[in-house]
Order: structure tokens, then C-alpha cells, then sequence
């Protein structure tokens, strides 16, 4: 069972700045970090691994210091990474993002499982995943819950949804993102930092996974940023309420029904 799973490095702050020239999220200067709903996906792919057999491989796109959340994953179980990064890659949206993710998928070859988070801190979009799927022609369930069965024609899982969820079976290979109830990520052990700094981490180039330059980076990109506004800043006024337990309730039921929380 070959097991890939594909993780992003963002920033790691809640005090992003945008580039006004090219409407992107300035990264240098930025503590970087792997992506926290992809931390879940590399756990589920380490657990499959451990009780179906297989390898588990971790890709990512991005600058070179993304190596970094490479060698991460390697710490807590994954056995092979993978890093795609070129300048040609830059200003990618996800449809490119996710084109050239297929084809590294497809350059690695014999895979059998993509996994993601169901999305990234920094972009929001939940689209990377479906877009492999949609480029590989592979079935694909988001939002999974639940792995509950893998074999090595097929796989069972719970899709959570608003109502409860779905049990879904799909073929192989297919690809799934994981929502961050389906486990709780291990913590790197120093061992495993370790192990991690002596695994050779390719880099790989367009013209290595046979990518056509024109649907990569921002040339390839059909979508644009054409204007960002800073969210409005959050009400932090504070009203203390007194009197009894049964009035402090009503009180708070009122308060909140004109701020429209309920």
C-alpha cells in the first residue's frame, strides 16, 4: 500500500500582511509551519501504514525552506518526502497548485491513497484535494471522519456532514481529506527529529514530473486576487452582568440575541 500524503507550509501567525502589488500573503520574515489540518492527514496515512503494511510519502509545493515541514513529518512516521519547488511554481492558485501535485502523484507512481487536510490555515479553500482527484480522474471523499476499512482494491469511510455521516466505499486509488476529529496527531520524539535530518529529501522541477509550464505558477493560474480588505475589527467591549443565576441568564439570552449570536 503506497500511501501519499500532500501538506503546505503557512504562516504561523494570525497577523498576516498581503503584498499590495501581487495580492499575496507575504511569507519572508514569517515563522513558517506545517499546516496544522494536514498534521491529522499524515497521522491517518502513519496509522493505515501501521496496520495495513505499505510506505507512507509526504509532497509538498513550495519555497526551499518548506524541507523543513518535510523532515517534520518524517520525525513522527512517514518514510519518504518529496518537495516541488521552482520558482516556475510561484503565484500558483489551487487549480495549479493541485495540477502539479497530480503530477508529481503520477511521477511517483503506484499510488494507491492521496491524503489532505481537509484544507489550509492560510487560504481556507478546501480545494487543493478535490482538484488531485479531479486531475488524476480518482475518486475522492472530503471531510472524512473515519477510515474504517483498507484493502487493496478499496476503501470505507465516514464523511461527516451537517446531519451525521455518510459511509462511503470507493475503489483505489482514490482521495480523501480528513477533518482533525479523525485522530490526534503524534509528537515528534527526539529520535525521530534525529532520523529525520539524515533522509534525503529530493527536489523536484517541473520538468521532472513532466508538468506543461503553461498551467503551472501564476501564468497557468485562471483565478485572481484582484483586491483584499483586512477583516473589521472584533467588538472586545466587556458588560458584566449581576443579580441572580435565573436573572443573569435571561440577561445573557438577551445580550446575546441582539448581537445576533443566537
Amino acid at each position: 500500500m503506497k500511501i501519499v500524503v500532500c501538506i503546505k507550509q503557512v504562516p504561523g501567525t494570525t497577523d498576516a500582511k498581503i503584498d499590495p502589488e501581487t495580492k499575496r500573503i507575504v511569507r519572508e520574515g514569517v515563522q513558517a509551519i506545517l499546516n496544522p489540518f494536514d498534521t491529522y492527514a499524515v497521522e491517518e496515512a502513519v496509522k493505515l501504514r501501521n496496520k495495513y503494511g505499505g510506505e507512507v510519502i509526504t509532497l509538498s509545493m513550495g519555497p526551499p525552506k518548506a524541507e523543513n515541514i518535510l523532515r517534520e513529518s518524517i520525525s513522527v512516521g512517514a518514510d519518504k518526502a518529496i518537495l516541488l519547488s521552482d520558482r516556475a511554481f510561484g503565484g500558483s492558485d489551487t487549480w495549479a497548485t493541485s495540477y502539479a501535485l497530480a503530477k508529481a502523484i503520477e511521477k511517483i507512481g503506484g499510488v494507491d491513497l492521496v491524503i489532505c487536510g481537509k484544507q489550509a490555515i492560510d487560504g481556507d479553500t478546501a480545494q487543493v484535494g478535490p482538484g488531485i482527484a479531479a486531475h488524476l480522474e480518482w475518486m475522492q471523499a472530503t471531510y472524512v471522519m473515519a477510515v474504517d476499512d483498507l484493502s487493496p482494491g478499496s476503501i470505507t469511510v465516514r464523511r461527516m456532514h451537517e446531519d451525521g455521516y455518510d459511509i462511503c466505499e470507493m475503489s483505489l486509488p482514490a482521495v480523501i481529506t480528513v477533518v482533525k476529529g479523525i485522530n490526534i496527531p503524534r509528537v515528534p520524539t527526539l529520535r525521530g527529529r534525529l532520523a529525520s535530518e539524515n533522509v534525503e529529501v529530493p527536489v523536484w522541477k517541473p520538468a521532472d514530473i513532466g508538468a506543461d509550464e503553461t498551467k503551472i505558477g501564476l501564468d497557468g493560474s485562471p483565478t485572481r486576487v484582484v483586491k483584499t480588505n483586512p477583516p473589521p475589527p472584533r467588538h472586545t467591549s466587556t458588560k458584566i452582568i449581576e443579580g441572580s443565576s435565573e436573572q443573569c441568564a435571561k440577561d445573557l439570552f438577551r445580550e446575546l440575541r441582539l448581537r445576533s449570536i443566537l
